[in-house]
Formats: structure tokens, C-alpha cells, sequence
């Protein structure tokens, strides 16, 4: 960038253009959730018939395209205000320098060189010091010897000449490298000419999402920072202290750390989670589509000994050795991601509220937190913790779960509001014999639920105090006892499903009030009566026995995981715990103490 543009440049221009951006971000971050919400809910609930489903289908596509427009547009906001952001920099340093050559009598040429004039003390043969020109110098080494050789100059207009000579430089360089990093990234910033909003177009968003970021870093550097590892409170307070274009650019910058920060507002971790969600959906999906697919002949028979064994092909051996374990995390991950699509699609399904996308992270086994209906608002929050297995491939279940508990809490409610949320937010054991007997799980994801517990309760925007409950089956049960044990739990009352133990011995460890700890184990369920020589403490006491202290609930399901099926006693006795009437719910008789006694 010469001099006579960076003198023009105004970069109040880009952060107008950046703001325009951004309203149409809002824009179609708006039509989306309109969309979605409200005329799709609409047509669902009144109209049905293979017209209304084709028409349904459509405006779900409609959304997509908003929601595109809402990313890429949120990415050209932000790329408009880092550029000018740092332009501008330049610019401030260009101005002042220029301020200061004319001050100091200088000229500066239009190649940003610096005429000085004659100066200084006469010589013995009475002749003044020459003036010159003097080039700016932005090498390290090349400015060095360009001062040495004007402090040697008895003339003093050279020392100055030189000095905002080089500043002159170095704002040109800062500008040009700003432009030059921009420029193409802006460019990249376009989407196809049509309306489908494809699994490449997401993964093509992704990489912008990752580009402008990296790029962007300075200028996200300039915004307010938030509290090096601050509580859900500070966490709160920081977001609340933030501009409206501020949050914009940490949203389309930095979606997943926004979406994973315990405290911020429910609709703030939705929006940016499902920038995350689309993103690494159609990233895995292009992936996915570019290996090899599994040969078809999988199995052969062979005889060894005598008999007959079934045993992988050499062929398919050859591909699962190459591509086996990326395309076994591909597929399992997008079967999650489908099942939150699936609930996604389900809003207004028998009266289910919207859904949040509170946690996502397909790493590893994979993170997924989904409330149903906003917890920042609702009168009653109940979250759920699944055990043994759980991770994002399998999330369907537990997802299904939280949504049916909805719908009867919603019924046992009476007109309180209500928000369910199914909190995966941990590496849960996924093999019941060789993980699940070890408690580090259960330690190593405590505190990320307090976290998310501690974050509910910053978040709130209700009139009054949310009523709180913790609802766990299985391991989660271990995970929420191992919680209660080292830190404070933020919980009203505990429900515990299944439990092999909760590391503590007694009812009233687990940080509630006294008597609101509650307990279900259905008959033929195994797990208890295993898994409390592991996790039941020094005592070896799990939740269903007398000693403990619970609640015990009458259920009528059968096994391990029955405990939330539709139209249980065991699934309303929950539901009534979670919306606060402890009284409704249904108990088993104490045991006779005198049963023994013939």
C-alpha cells in the first residue's frame, strides 16, 4: 500500500461496511429461528398431509440457507472490523508521524521519503550542515546503520528526517500486510450461486471459520478478554460487559470456546454450538464421503481344526487397517449428529419446546449437552447424566429420554416452566466390564458438571431462584455422588436411577436438603447389587439399601435402562420430583423390620 492510499484510507468505512455485515447476520440468524420455531412448529401441529410435509421439508432447507447467511455474513463482519482494526493502526501511525515531519519543518515526498533542509552549527569555513532525503528503513539491520549515519550528521533535521522516515515505513508495511492478509480471505468468503446448502459448503465454512479466526487473532487479542480461568460468575460478567459488536466477533471467531463457557446465556451457547455442530457436521461428512467404502464381501468361512469359523476377508481386513477407525469415529459421530438433528426437528412434537444446543464436541467419544426449552428462563431445570456406554454415537436414547420427561413435567407442572437437559459433558466408561468398575471417570468429569451446574445458576434470568433438580442413571449416578464429595453440587434435589454406588454412604453426602434425595431401582436390575463393592463407598452402600437414606420411588419397569419408559410410574415419579412435588410422588413401603422374625 503506497502513501497516498493509506493517507485516504478512512477505515471508519470498513467497520460501517462490517456493521451492515453483521444486521444481516442478525438478519438471518432471525429468519432461521423463525423459521424453525414458529412456522414449521405451526404447520406441523395443524396441517398433515403429503403436501404439508413437502412444503415443511422445503422451509427446513430455507432455515439452512439462513443460518449459512447468518455464519458467513457474521465471518465478513469480523473480517471487515479486524481489517480495520488494523489498518487503522497504520493509519494512527502514519498520521502522527506526518504530524510530526510538519512540525518539524520536514517534507515528505510521495514515496514517504523525507526532505530535510540545511541545519546545525557552522563548519570553521562557516558553511551550514547540507540538507537531504532520506528513505524510511524497516529491516532491522538496515534501520540500525541508517540512525548510526544520522546521529554521525551534524545536521540534527537528519536525525529527524530519518526517524519519522522510518515510521512513515513501518505504517506502510503494517497497512500493506494487513491488506495482503485480508484481501484474500475476504475473497474466500462466497458461497455457491444456488439454494442447497450442501455438507461441502459447511466444511468449506468451517475453514473460513478456522482462517478468519487464526487470522483475526490480533484483533480479537484487542477485545475484552475473558477472566483467565474465571468461574461461571466471572464468566457472566464478563459477557455481560460486552459490546453488541464485540460478542458478534467472539461468536463468529471463536464459536467453540463461546459455546463451551459455563455461565454465558443459553441462547448465546446455542447459537454458537450450532455454528460448531454444522461446521464439523459437513466437515465429517465430506471426509466420510472421501473414503473408500467397506468392501461388501466382510465375511468368509474357514476351517481350522476341524471346524467351521467365520472370519474377516482379506480384503476388508486391507481396508479396515487403513481406514477402519477413522470411518468407524465418522460414522458413529454423524449418527449423533443426526440424533440431535432429529431432535432439533422435533420442536413442537406433542407440545416439546424449542431445543438448546448447550455443549457439542465430537473429539474423542464426543460431547453433547441439549436442553429442552430454555433453561435460563424456566421455573424448573432437571439434569440428566447417563452412565456406562454413553457418548455422541449413542446419544439418541438419552436425548429421547429428557425430551419424555419433559413432556410429563410439563403435564405434572401445572403451568411452571420447565427445562430438561440431557449433560453428556464428560468421558463416560464405555466397556461395563473393563471401565466401568473404575471411579477416575467419575472424579475426572466431576468438576466439569459443577462447572455446568455453577453456570446455570449465573445464567438464570428468572424473577426468582430456578428449582433445581439432578436426575443420573448408572455410572452418572457415581459421576454426581464423586461431584457431592469434592465440591458444592448447586442442586435442589437428586434422583438416582439404577446407581451402583454414589462413593458416599449416605443420603445426606450429597449436598441437598435433607429428604430430597431420592432413589429408583426396578426389579431384575443388576447393577446395584455389582457395582456397590466398587463404587459404594467404605461401606459398600448403594442408594437402595435402607441405610442410605433416600427416597425410595415405586417403579413398575423392569431391568436397567426401563426407568424412562413412556407412561412409567418410574418416569412421572421423576417428573414430579423435577418440577418440585416430592409429596405426589409414590414411595415403597419401608422394609418390616420384623420380617425376619418368624
Amino acid at each position: 500500500m503506497d502513501l497516498a492510499t493509506l493517507k485516504a484510507l478512512k477505515p471508519t468505512e470498513f467497520s460501517e461496511a462490517a456493521d451492515g455485515y453483521r444486521s444481516t447476520s442478525d438478519m438471518g440468524s432471525a429468519a432461521k429461528d423463525r423459521i424453525d420455531n414458529q412456522i414449521v412448529v405451526a404447520m406441523r401441529n395443524s396441517l398433515k398431509s403429503k403436501a404439508a410435509t413437502a412444503a415443511i421439508k422445503q422451509l427446513a432447507e430455507l432455515g439452512k440457507n439462513f443460518h449459512y447467511i447468518q455464519v458467513e455474513c457474521g465471518l465478513v463482519s469480523a473480517a471487515l472490523e479486524a481489517f480495520s482494526y488494523e489498518v487503522g493502526a497504520a493509519k494512527s501511525k502514519l498520521d502522527a508521524a506526518l504530524e510530526g515531519a510538519r512540525a518539524a519543518k520536514l517534507t515528505v515526498n510521495g514515496d514517504g521519503s523525507i526532505t530535510y533542509p540545511a541545519g546545525g552549527e557552522e563548519s570553521e569555513d562557516g558553511k551550514t550542515p547540507e540538507g537531504g532525503t532520506v528513505s524510511g528503513l524497516t529491516d532491522g539491520t538496515a534501520s540500525a546503520v541508517g540512525r548510526q549515519a544520522a546521529n554521525f550528521d551534524p545536521n540534527p533535521n537528519h536525525r529527524l528526517a530519518q526517524d519519522y522516515a522510518d515510521q512513515i515505513a513501518g505504517a506502510l508495511r503494517e497497512a500493506t500486510e494487513a491488506d495482503e492478509k485480508w484481501a484474500p480471505k475476504l475473497r474466500a468468503l462466497k458461497a455457491d450461486d444456488d439454494l442447497t446448502v450442501s455438507d461441502k459448503d459447511w466444511a468449506d465454512a468451517s475453514s473460513d471459520t478456522k482462517g478468519v479466526s487464526e487470522a483475526g487473532r490480533k484483533y480479537l487479542d484487542s477485545l475484552s478478554q475473558p477472566p483467565e480461568n474465571g468461574s461461571p460468575k466471572d464468566n457472566a460478567a464478563w459477557w455481560d460487559g460486552l459490546s453488541a459488536q464485540e460478542r458478534a466477533a467472539w461468536i463468529s471467531l471463536q464459536p467453540d470456546f463461546v459455546g463451551a463457557l459455563d455461565g454465558l446465556p443459553a441462547e448465546v451457547r446455542d447459537e454458537a454450538n450450532r455454528i460448531v455442530f454444522d461446521e464439523t457436521r459437513g466437515m465429517m461428512q465430506t471426509e466420510l464421503n472421501s473414503l473408500p467404502a467397506p468392501p461388501p464381501n466382510e465375511w468368509t468361512w474357514t476351517s481350522a481344526g476341524g471346524y467351521a469359523s467365520k472370519v474377516h476377508t482379506d480384503d476388508w481386513m486391507e481396508w479396515y487397517n487403513k481406514y477402519g477407525n477413522r470411518y468407524d469415529h465418522l460414522t458413529a459421530s454423524l449418527k449423533g449428529m443426526e440424533s440431535i438433528q432429529t431432535r432439533f426437528d422435533a420442536t413442537g412434537n406433542g407440545g416439546l419446546p424449542e431445543a438448546y444446543l448447550l455443549g457439542f464436541n465430537a473429539d474423542g467419544n464426543g460431547r453433547v449437552i441439549v436442553a429442552n426449552g430454555n433453561p435460563d428462563t424456566a421455573d424448573h431445570q432437571a439434569i440428566y447424566v447417563p452412565g456406562t456406554t454413553a457418548n455422541l454415537g449413542k446419544s439418541d436414547g438419552d436425548i429421547g429420554r429428557m425430551a419424555d420427561l419433559w413432556r410429563v413435567a410439563n403435564t405434572e407442572a401445572h403451568g411452571d416452566s420447565v427445562s430438561t437437559i440431557t449433560w453428556l459433558g464428560y468421558d463416560a466408561p464405555q466397556n461395563l466390564v473393563e471401565d466401568s468398575p473404575f471411579e477416575h471417570y467419575a472424579y475426572d468429569g466431576a468438576p466439569a458438571f459443577r462447572g455446568f451446574m455453577d453456570g446455570l445458576d449465573a445464567s438464570h434470568s428468572g424473577d426468582s431462584d430456578p428449582h433445581r433438580t439432578v436426575i443420573a442413571h448408572s455410572y452418572g449416578t457415581t459421576l454426581v455422588g464423586a461431584a457431592a464429595q469434592t465440591g458444592h453440587l448447586n442442586a435442589d434435589d437428586v434422583v438416582l436411577a439404577g446407581s451402583p454406588g454414589v462413593k458416599v454412604s449416605h443420603a445426606t453426602d450429597l449436598d441437598v436438603p435433607t429428604g430430597h434425595v431420592w432413589n429408583e431401582e426396578a426389579d431384575g436390575d443388576p447393577v446395584p447389587d455389582i457395582g456397590r463393592f466398587g463404587h459404594g463407598g467404605t461401606r459398600w452402600v448403594v442408594p437402595s439399601d435402607p441405610s442410605f437414606g433416600a427416597h425410595q420411588m415405586t417403579t413398575d419397569t423392569d431391568g436397567h435402562s426401563g426407568y424412562w419408559d413412556a407412561g412409567s410410574d418410574s418416569l412421572r415419579n421423576q417428573a414430579r420430583v423435577a418440577v418440585g412435588k416430592g409429596g405426589n410422588v409414590h414411595l415403597k413401603p419401608p422394609p418390616d423390620p420384623w420380617a425376619h422374625v418368624k
